[in-house]
């Protein structure tokens, strides 16, 4: 509200010039609903609640978050994209709708680039391989070891297909010289469970996803994807450390609908940008292994750029299609 409530005082001193200000400046004429395309307790959901909760009182309104799940984040994208210009919507998405799906689904439902505009970066996080605890490779040069004696053994766990973390291990097999045989499985938690097993020699999932099993014992973590050590696991090497030429990330952002005003856009963007600079909110996405990012629409909008140049010819050069 602090933003906006000195509207009309400056209005009431300089009418003449404060009804522009007043009008970029103008509260939500309603409540604001965050959709995400995924089910409650995930990083997605977590993150959007996190900024729902600091940014109702920020603008003043009411801001729910509704979990539209489906299609692995499609469904949100396409309600998004048939959204009129008028209505308090936003998205929390991920490269795996933004940057992947379009490419590997012949009708996604949607363009991404045409038919949405980037709100605000609010976070980032790091893929990891991983082993079982009891498993005899410690490291990725002993994974290295253990390929040249069992080269058919390369069966890397995925959550799902299609996801990044499936064309991280891809990249990964480039590297190293290996191609894997990626198998995906229907979200982390059975990916976990048979690794754990033994049933999965290795898996790459998200490294939030995979630190709480690392830290209780159950899996190894052997590299993270940083371009430096995650200060949570500072035993645990990077893939270039380790030998392999191999970094990347993903981010949750926020999402309009290119229907709504670019002005409204920019603003909510800004707001969200304030409230991922507050300290409690900065420690508690840490505390959610996340990397808190303070980014407004304009510089989302470059990041979204880069990342799509980066994973685009991975994904393309896989020749991976999905028909559903």
């Amino acid at each position: 509200m602090r933003n906006w409530i000195s509207c009309a005082a400056f209005a009431a001193l300089a009418a003449a010039s404060a009804a522009p200000a007043c009008a970029q400046q103008a509260p939500l004429d309603g409540a604001l609903t965050i959709v995400v395309g995924y089910p409650p307790g995930g990083s997605s959901d977590r993150i959007a609640r996190l900024v729902a909760d600091r940014l109702k009182d920020r603008l003043g309104v009411t801001v729910v978050v509704e979990n539209k799940t489906g299609a692995g984040g499609r469904i949100a994208a396409q309600g998004l994209h048939a959204l009129a210009a008028r209505q308090n919507v936003l998205m929390l998405a991920n490269p795996a709708v933004m940057v992947v799906a379009p490419l590997v689904y012949a009708e996604p439902g949607y363009d991404a680039r045409r038919d949405f505009q980037p709100v605000s970066l609010v976070s980032r996080y790091k893929f990891a391989l991983a082993v079982a605890a009891n498993s005899p490779i410690r490291d990725v040069a002993g994974l290295r070891r253990w390929l040249r004696d069992n080269p058919r053994q390369f069966s890397v766990g995925v959550p799902a297909t299609g996801s990044l973390p499936h064309f991280f291990a891809l990249m990964l097999g480039r590297q190293i010289g290996q191609e894997p045989e990626v198998v995906g499985y229907r979200g982390s938690a059975p990916l976990i469970s048979e690794l754990i097993g033994g049933v999965l020699p290795q898996a790459v999932d998200t490294l939030d996803t995979l630190l709480p099993q690392h830290r209780a014992g159950k899996i190894r973590i052997l590299a993270t994807s940083g371009e430096t050590r995650d200060p949570l696991l500072a035993d645990v090497p990077t893939f270039r450390e380790a030998g392999v030429d191999l970094a990347a990330d993903g981010w949750n952002a926020f999402f309009a609908s290119s229907a709504m005003a670019p002005a409204k856009a920019a603003r909510l963007g800004e707001d969200i940008a304030a409230v991922m600079r507050e300290p409690a909110m900065q420690q508690a996405v840490r505390e959610s292994y996340l990397e808190p990012v303070t980014a407004d629409a304009a510089a989302t909008g470059r990041e979204l750029d880069a990342y799509r140049a980066q994973w685009e010819p991975a994904v393309k050069a896989s020749g991976f299609t999905a028909t559903q």
